[in-house]
């Protein structure tokens, strides 16, 4: 085993790990919204709160001496959950608005992903083996948990597709990016930030669709229970398939 491999605390990009990550996103929206809206706290609050848990987890998965499954999961719906409650503080209780938010934090993300890349000369899953490129990832992937809810939000509203139509339009475009990997020479590398990006969007529609009311399109479930229901439902994938630590580039 080389020491890039032995340093590695990310997962391999496989099926169940997309699976997962499109679990967690959704949960980020219902769990976000449940604190947020349904304990009446408040976006700000809300932000508030999560980003304390996004700052104890990023801590705990820099520090790690190797690839904690759970841990990093964790973090996944950290940044998810955070991102939620920050896009609806900046696109609802800002005026913003989700065309601004989501210009805004589309420039944050590609400045992110550039001044990376500038700086370590990859943005490869496989060279996340320090703590510098451990912790452009973890802001890399803050910003575009974030961009996610204000994207779909603004798929979803502000275009009229609502909650079924923006869960189509992202479905397809993951389909073609999974067809891109399998049927053209593309980099992996931009391929795997590609699907990464909108898994977010995909999965805030989702959970919007979940638990917003039936006039609006959704199926008004309790928030409480979805996110509950998709908890248990990841710690179910991770336990039944497990998951190893990222090897080679993607």
């Amino acid at each position: 085993m080389t020491n890039q491999e032995a340093l590695s605390k990310v997962p391999e990009v496989t099926l169940i790990f997309w699976i997962v990550k499109i679990l967690a996103t959704t949960l980020g929206e219902t769990g976000g919204d449940a604190v947020s809206m349904s304990m009446d706290l408040g976006y700000l609050v809300s932000t508030g709160i999560f980003a304390v848990i996004f700052a104890i987890a990023v801590t705990a998965q820099v520090s790690a001496k190797k690839f904690h499954v759970f841990l990093y999961w964790l973090t996944i719906i950290a940044t998810t959950t955070v991102g939620t409650t920050l896009a609806d503080c900046a696109t609802r209780s800002l005026g913003i608005g989700y065309a601004g938010g989501t210009a805004i934090l589309f420039t944050l993300l590609i400045a992110s992903l550039l001044i990376w890349y500038r700086t370590l000369g990859t943005i490869a899953v496989s060279s996340i083996s320090s703590r510098q490129s451990e912790i452009f990832y973890w802001v890399t992937i803050m910003f575009s948990q974030t961009l996610g809810t204000a994207l779909g939000d603004w798929t979803a509203d502000t275009a009229g597709l609502g909650y079924v139509g923006g869960a189509m339009v992202f479905s397809a475009m993951l389909v073609a990016i999974a067809a891109a990997y399998y049927w053209t020479t593309i980099s992996r590398t931009a391929l795997f930030w590609a699907a990464f990006i909108l898994t977010r969007p995909l999965g805030a529609v989702v959970g919007d669709f979940l638990d917003k009311p039936l006039s609006k399109g959704g199926l008004e479930l309790s928030r409480y229970s979805a996110s509950i229901a998709l908890l248990v439902v990841i710690v179910a994938c991770i336990l039944l398939i497990p998951q190893k630590a990222a090897k080679q580039a993607h």
